[in-house]
């Protein structure tokens, strides 16, 4: 008991040190980022002769007049040309296309979610270095998606800003079960997240909570990169559908399905998600439902090139080829319907079905078909923001927000392919990439 009062005593007087130990502490150093213009993606103007001036990891002022505060340190980026890091909003960067090499199943069968473990720091880095600061990852067994986010967070790692879902959801035999298409007899050994009927769906969504999941993904449909025949039949009903929404919201996660067919379009927006990923073959009806429910479309209209030029070189059966031809430029015909309709449109490139570091080469296929350049750099960064829940935190350059920059050389309005080559990243203020130095 006499322990007691002086284990107290002990405790104030250590934590009073540690108070005092932190009133020293000195002020973290103020960095100016100096360029000639800036893209101000709130006010969809570009403006000229921006000062960011940045105290640690955040933005406290962004001024045009000029006066440089006393005692920053400087960088200037000269004739550049700034923009808030951008944001993709579906990537896969616990794999990559590159790991194939005209052999489709080496990758299935002959490595694990070590192997996956081991290169994703990689995917990461070269995602970071392409601009993009902020990622929402959508999809990925056993949890490695989890862990890289967790080691990049620690700063054992570089890489993007991530969310991410853990174990996609989806029906047995559907797009989410990677057995399906193999002998019954072939042991997988993997967290995946299969899971039929409502109370089935309710646990698996427990469980990826539990094990550190941001985001919810769901399949709704068929897919072309599985081996089910159809690529947009819906693969769960409306009731499970409305349970995964509901369950998910119940614990404060978005929910993305992913669905290419129109009718597990419209069931997924029925049942409240909020986003719908890669929305291919989207109908009259399912764009208005889109807008009634506020609900946020992704496509990802970049990668039917790649999958079209490289996957048969790479050994993918022909069914997936053939399934791409289906869905492709419906998709992105589709896109230009949308863009025309208004609806609520963000960032998002599948990037992992194609190339790691090329997710900027999906401004070009945007604005060829509707967009403006300005409308493409909007939906990576303040559309993105505002679906992933952090439109107070990132996808602008303003008081407040992370000091997550990106600069290029010329003017990405006039040439939106300037955004595939980005010289300037800073994340949370620190340099990841600087190759515009003066």
């Amino acid at each position: 008991m006499r322990l007691l009062p002086l284990f107290a005593a002990i405790t104030l007087i250590l934590g009073t040190e540690g108070v005092a130990q932190a009133d020293d502490a000195p002020a973290p150093a103020r960095v100016v980022v100096r360029a000639a213009h800036l893209v101000d993606v709130q006010s969809g103007t570009v403006r000229d002769n921006p000062l960011v001036v940045i105290e640690g990891e955040r933005i406290t002022e962004v001024r045009y007049d000029g006066q440089m505060p006393a005692g920053a340190n400087v960088i200037d980026l000269g004739g550049a040309t700034l923009l808030p890091g951008l944001i993709d909003c579906h990537v896969h960067l616990t794999g990559d296309p590159g790991e194939i090499k005209g052999d489709y199943y080496e990758s299935i069968l002959k490595r694990s979610a070590i192997d996956s473990a081991i290169l994703s720091p990689i995917y990461a880095k070269r995602t970071l270095d392409a601009g993009f600061t902020t990622v929402r990852n959508l999809g990925a067994s056993d949890y490695v998606d989890v862990a890289l986010r967790n080691a990049i967070n620690r700063g054992d790692i570089p890489g993007p800003r991530m969310l991410v879902s853990g174990p996609p959801l989806g029906a047995t035999g559907g797009h989410a079960d990677d057995t399906t298409g193999f002998s019954p007899w072939i042991e997988f050994h993997s967290v995946d997240g299969v899971a039929d009927g409502v109370d089935a769906i309710r646990h698996r969504i427990r469980e990826n909570v539990k094990n550190g999941a941001d985001v919810i993904k769901f399949m709704a449909s068929a897919g072309v990169l599985s081996a089910e025949t159809s690529v947009g039949a819906p693969q769960y009903s409306q009731e499970e559908m409305n349970a995964i929404v509901d369950e998910a919201h119940r614990w404060g996660k978005k929910v993305a399905a992913h669905a290419h067919g129109a009718e597990a379009i419209k069931m997924a927006i029925r049942a409240g998600v909020d986003s719908v990923e890669h929305s291919s073959m989207i109908d009259d009806e399912g764009l208005k439902l889109a807008k009634q429910h506020g609900t946020y479309l992704d496509f990802d209209v970049y990668n039917d090139d790649y999958i079209l030029s490289e996957y048969s070189k790479k050994g993918f059966p022909a069914s997936t080829i053939d399934k791409e031809r289906l869905v492709g430029r419906t998709q992105r015909e589709n896109f230009q319907r949308a863009v025309g309709a208004g609806e609520k449109l963000a960032f998002g490139t599948d990037a992992g079905v194609y190339p790691h570091g090329w997710n900027g080469k999906q401004f070009a296929t945007m604005t060829k078909w509707g967009m403006t350049p300005m409308q493409s750099i909007q939906a990576a960064t303040v559309n993105a923001a505002d679906l992933l829940g952090m439109k107070d935190k990132v996808g602008a350059v303003a008081v407040g927000h992370y000091a997550d920059l990106v600069a290029v050389g010329g003017d990405p309005i006039k040439d939106i392919a300037q955004l595939e080559h980005v010289g300037f990243v800073m994340k949370g203020g620190a340099v990841e990439k600087n190759e515009l130095k003066r």
